[in-house]
Protein backbone atom coordinates (compact mmCIF):
# COMPACT_ATOMS: atom_id res chain seq x y z
CA UNK A 1 0.00 0.00 0.00
CA UNK A 2 2.48 2.87 1.35
CA UNK A 3 6.38 2.48 0.82
CA UNK A 4 8.25 4.25 2.10
CA UNK A 5 12.29 4.94 1.55
CA UNK A 6 14.32 6.22 4.32
CA UNK A 7 18.50 6.26 5.57
CA UNK A 8 18.17 3.25 8.62
CA UNK A 9 15.81 1.62 10.12
CA UNK A 10 12.73 2.87 12.07
CA UNK A 11 11.11 -0.46 13.62
CA UNK A 12 9.56 0.01 16.81
CA UNK A 13 10.26 -1.98 20.11
CA UNK A 14 9.86 -5.56 19.35
CA UNK A 15 7.62 -7.67 22.18
CA UNK A 16 8.56 -10.68 20.10
CA UNK A 17 11.88 -10.85 17.82
CA UNK A 18 13.60 -13.86 15.31
CA UNK A 19 16.77 -13.04 13.35
CA UNK A 20 18.55 -15.28 11.55
CA UNK A 21 21.38 -14.97 8.67
CA UNK A 22 20.65 -17.39 5.62
CA UNK A 23 22.63 -18.26 2.70
CA UNK A 24 22.25 -15.87 -0.49
CA UNK A 25 20.74 -18.91 -2.61
CA UNK A 26 17.42 -20.20 -3.64
CA UNK A 27 17.68 -23.01 -0.71
CA UNK A 28 18.46 -20.11 2.22
CA UNK A 29 15.18 -18.13 0.03
CA UNK A 30 12.96 -21.56 0.60
CA UNK A 31 14.46 -21.69 4.03
CA UNK A 32 13.60 -18.32 5.05
CA UNK A 33 9.93 -19.05 4.30
CA UNK A 34 9.89 -21.97 6.05
CA UNK A 35 11.11 -20.58 9.17
CA UNK A 36 8.33 -18.27 9.13
CA UNK A 37 6.20 -20.74 9.07
CA UNK A 38 7.24 -21.82 11.88
CA UNK A 39 7.93 -18.94 13.73
CA UNK A 40 4.79 -17.02 13.37
CA UNK A 41 2.70 -20.52 14.24
CA UNK A 42 5.08 -20.57 17.23
CA UNK A 43 3.64 -16.92 17.94
CA UNK A 44 0.19 -18.17 16.64
CA UNK A 45 -0.05 -15.35 14.27
CA UNK A 46 -1.71 -16.23 10.83
CA UNK A 47 0.99 -16.59 8.24
CA UNK A 48 -0.39 -16.50 4.45
CA UNK A 49 0.61 -13.32 3.38
CA UNK A 50 3.78 -12.92 5.86
CA UNK A 51 4.89 -15.85 4.16
CA UNK A 52 3.97 -14.59 0.68
CA UNK A 53 5.95 -11.06 1.29
CA UNK A 54 9.05 -13.07 2.72
CA UNK A 55 9.42 -15.23 0.19
CA UNK A 56 9.66 -12.76 -2.54
CA UNK A 57 11.53 -10.02 -0.27
CA UNK A 58 13.91 -13.31 0.13
CA UNK A 59 14.10 -14.28 -3.65
CA UNK A 60 14.60 -10.44 -4.46
CA UNK A 61 17.77 -10.79 -1.93
CA UNK A 62 19.08 -13.70 -3.81
CA UNK A 63 18.80 -12.31 -7.62
CA UNK A 64 19.20 -8.20 -7.02
CA UNK A 65 21.20 -8.40 -3.67
CA UNK A 66 23.27 -11.28 -3.71
CA UNK A 67 27.09 -10.62 -2.80
CA UNK A 68 29.49 -13.49 -2.97
CA UNK A 69 30.54 -14.64 0.54
CA UNK A 70 27.69 -12.39 1.96
CA UNK A 71 24.46 -13.60 3.20
CA UNK A 72 21.17 -11.99 3.72
CA UNK A 73 19.29 -11.19 7.07
CA UNK A 74 16.00 -12.25 7.53
CA UNK A 75 13.71 -10.43 10.84
CA UNK A 76 10.41 -10.62 11.90
CA UNK A 77 9.10 -8.24 14.81
CA UNK A 78 5.86 -7.95 16.49
CA UNK A 79 5.51 -4.72 18.09
CA UNK A 80 3.41 -3.73 21.16
CA UNK A 81 0.81 -2.63 19.01
CA UNK A 82 0.78 -6.64 17.16
CA UNK A 83 1.84 -5.22 13.88
CA UNK A 84 4.51 -7.84 12.68
CA UNK A 85 7.49 -6.02 10.50
CA UNK A 86 9.25 -8.48 7.88
CA UNK A 87 12.67 -7.10 7.07
CA UNK A 88 15.22 -8.72 5.06
CA UNK A 89 18.58 -7.07 4.46
CA UNK A 90 21.26 -7.45 1.60
CA UNK A 91 24.68 -6.56 1.06
CA UNK A 92 23.83 -4.28 -1.92
CA UNK A 93 22.55 -0.75 -1.08
CA UNK A 94 22.97 0.34 -4.86
CA UNK A 95 20.20 -1.75 -5.55
CA UNK A 96 17.10 -0.32 -4.50
CA UNK A 97 13.54 -1.47 -5.36
CA UNK A 98 11.30 1.05 -7.31
CA UNK A 99 9.22 3.68 -5.26
CA UNK A 100 6.38 2.56 -7.80
CA UNK A 101 6.89 -0.79 -9.02
CA UNK A 102 5.46 -1.03 -11.99
CA UNK A 103 3.13 -4.07 -14.10
CA UNK A 104 5.40 -6.07 -16.28
CA UNK A 105 3.89 -7.07 -19.83
CA UNK A 106 2.03 -9.76 -19.73
CA UNK A 107 4.34 -11.85 -21.27
CA UNK A 108 6.80 -11.80 -18.70
CA UNK A 109 8.27 -14.34 -16.86
CA UNK A 110 9.11 -12.06 -13.52
CA UNK A 111 8.85 -8.79 -11.97
CA UNK A 112 5.49 -8.71 -10.54
CA UNK A 113 7.01 -9.60 -7.06
CA UNK A 114 7.21 -5.48 -5.24
CA UNK A 115 3.60 -5.27 -7.09
CA UNK A 116 2.86 -8.71 -4.63
CA UNK A 117 4.28 -7.33 -1.69
CA UNK A 118 2.34 -3.58 -2.01
CA UNK A 119 -0.60 -5.24 -2.65
CA UNK A 120 -0.45 -7.64 0.89
CA UNK A 121 1.55 -5.57 3.18
CA UNK A 122 -0.42 -2.28 5.04
CA UNK A 123 2.94 -0.41 4.62
CA UNK A 124 6.62 -1.65 3.05
CA UNK A 125 9.73 0.14 1.99
CA UNK A 126 13.74 0.21 2.02
CA UNK A 127 16.16 1.33 4.86
CA UNK A 128 19.58 2.09 3.82
CA UNK A 129 22.37 0.97 6.10
CA UNK A 130 25.07 3.70 7.27
CA UNK A 131 27.25 4.06 4.20
CA UNK A 132 29.87 3.55 3.23
CA UNK A 133 30.69 1.45 6.45
CA UNK A 134 27.99 -1.10 5.71
CA UNK A 135 26.59 -0.87 2.14
CA UNK A 136 23.39 -3.01 2.42
CA UNK A 137 19.76 -2.19 2.47
CA UNK A 138 16.68 -3.57 4.37
CA UNK A 139 13.23 -3.97 2.26
CA UNK A 140 10.62 -4.27 5.26
CA UNK A 141 6.80 -4.80 4.83
CA UNK A 142 4.22 -4.34 7.72
CA UNK A 143 1.49 -6.67 8.56
CA UNK A 144 -1.04 -4.97 10.85
CA UNK A 145 -2.85 -7.44 13.37
CA UNK A 146 -6.03 -7.59 15.49
CA UNK A 147 -5.69 -4.90 18.20
CA UNK A 148 -4.99 -6.77 21.45
CA UNK A 149 -8.25 -6.13 23.76
CA UNK A 150 -6.85 -3.78 26.98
Amino acid sequence: MNQEISTRAQAPTPTNQFTILLSATRRGARLARLLTREQLRCWKRPSEDAEQIVAELANNAVLHGHVPGRSFRLGLLISAANTLRIEVTDARADRSPPLHPRRPSSEAESGRGLLLIEALADRWGTDLGPLPLHPCKTIWAELDGPQKAP
